[in-house]
């Protein structure tokens, strides 16, 4: 790529967030709130799916197979890849929401 003031402007921008998120508390932290953010999402697509009753299967089929694409690319890479910000979020994430899914199977169950 040619180095232009544009490429200049997003290589800094980029290098102050990873800076950023290099202390352990914000990283932490966002990682926290991407669990959580993950449990809300599950939360809202199993009420959602549950409400419309057509498709219950369909979006069954879309979380586990995203789900175990998302495993696949985090746990089979080197341990640079898995501890890299970008793919910690994307695993946190993919953990709230299959917490989310459990929880709503055990308050459907009892």
């Amino acid at each position: 790529m040619q180095n232009t003031r544009l490429n200049g402007l997003l290589g800094a921008v980029t290098d102050q967030i990873g800076q950023l998120f290099q202390n352990p508390w914000r990283r932490t932290s966002l990682l926290l709130i991407s669990l959580l953010f993950g449990f809300y999402v599950g939360t809202a697509i199993s009420t959602t799916a549950g409400q419309m009753a057509q498709l219950d299967i369909v979006a069954a089929a879309i979380l586990v197979v995203l789900t175990e694409v998302i495993s696949r690319v985090v746990y089979s890479r080197s341990d640079r890849v898995r501890r890299s910000l970008p793919a910690e979020l994307i695993n946190t994430l993919k953990i709230g929401m299959t917490y989310s899914l459990f929880i709503d199977a055990f308050k459907l169950g009892s």
